[in-house]
């Protein structure tokens, strides 16, 4: 029988297995963990995973070689569905990131962080020869720069640094020469001490008042412990007051952050919060493991891929895991100032969660077609 040209015959032994109980544990964990933080929300967690595991399945079945050939369709796509925010968007806390499908709400930057993982891999394999060129880096600077505006405008200026980090992973894992990344940091040191210098002044116009509330709690946390710090401030003393074993999943104690209102979204921005009081020390350990484990996974998946695109994408996917659970661990636990991302696969949502299952699915179809050694 002849196989359709977006698939080939695969070999069972390649599939990562490993990767994908991964995956599924983790993701077992979020729900238990989601329906703790929000009762409400976890029978939409379960089915997200359930929906994220069925097109895991689909997508690593589907030769990404393939799939990197509409690598321009799928730019367009990606800058379309974050420019339709802008119209058609739901305005939350005045931020319009949502879109409003009738029977629930897709938000477009998070599907749009893995179409640009294939786009850019794809861009960067295609200059390989001449990556380092001037006119290559032109390119890819306003390639990058289209989305990434798109992205802050709604305003999600956390999305924009989480994406803007794994782009410029990405263009490094291509080649990019150290002379170059020597000069940019040169010039970005300096230029960043000038920003925050700026940015914390009073009457600045660079950042919305928010944004600047933010910086200043976490340079001045006692005092803004009863505004903008006051939501990190009660993540800390949660996760601390787990100790080694947590108080366990579902207690009903008063003085626990989700039982007590301390934290507004617990099933998403802080659900480490709550895997930390709950679960305790051994529990936190557990889920920075599991993340761990996948991120070394698809690096590993990278290392052995038969082309330049295939290292790119693994490396991209496990650069943006790596990078979001970093942000979101970093934040809940006061490490980094109060930023809204979610804790990959934990965190409550249906987009985000799907959209990394995808991006899982793309890393698994690379495992499946590794570099044949001599």
């Amino acid at each position: 029988m002849r196989l359709p040209r977006f698939t080939k015959l695969y070999h069972l032994k390649d599939y990562k297995f490993s990767l994908v109980i991964a995956v599924l544990a983790i993701s077992i964990l979020g729900v238990f963990v989601v329906g703790s933080a929000k009762a409400i929300y976890q029978p939409k967690q379960i089915l997200g995973v359930v929906i994220g595991f069925i097109v895991m399945v689909i997508v690593s079945l589907i030769d990404y070689i393939w799939i990197t050939n509409f690598y321009w369709l799928i730019y367009v796509f990606a800058i379309a569905i974050l420019g339709a925010v802008i119209p058609f968007g739901e305005s939350v806390n005045g931020a319009k990131r949502w879109i409003n499908l009738g029977f629930t709400t897709f938000q477009p930057s998070e599907l749009a962080k893995i179409l640009l993982i294939i786009f850019f891999a794809k861009f960067i394999m295609e200059h390989e020869e001449d990556l380092n060129d001037k006119v290559t880096l032109l390119k890819y600077a306003i390639l990058s720069g289209i989305p990434l505006v798109l992205i802050v405008i709604e305003p999600n200026l956390s999305t924009t640094i989480c994406t803007t980090l794994v782009i410029c992973l990405m263009i490094y894992v291509g080649g990019l020469s150290y002379k170059f990344i020597g000069t940019v940091l040169i010039i970005l040191v300096p230029v960043a001490i000038i920003f925050l210098s700026i940015v914390v002044q009073p009457n600045q116009v660079i950042l919305k008042d928010y944004q600047q509330k933010r910086i200043l709690a976490f340079l001045e946390p006692e005092k803004y412990a009863s505004d903008e710090a006051y939501q990190q401030k009660n993540s800390v003393m949660a996760i601390g007051s787990g100790q080694l074993t947590g108080k366990g999943l579902n207690n009903n104690t008063t003085t626990s952050v989700k039982n007590g209102n301390f934290i507004l979204e617990p099933q998403t921005d802080f659900i480490f919060a709550i895997v930390g009081e709950e679960l305790g020390f051994v529990g936190s350990c557990i889920v920075i493991a599991l993340l761990l484990l996948i991120v070394i996974q698809c690096i590993l998946i990278g290392i052995r891929s038969q082309d330049m695109a295939g290292r790119i994408i693994c490396c991209g996917v496990g650069g943006l895991i790596g990078v979001q659970s970093f942000i979101n661990i970093g934040v809940a636990t006061q490490i980094l100032p109060n930023t809204g991302v979610p804790l990959p696969f934990v965190s409550y949502g249906l987009t985000s969660l799907v959209s990394l299952y995808i991006g899982i699915g793309l890393v698994l179809n690379v495992g499946l077609q590794p570099k044949k050694y001599q």
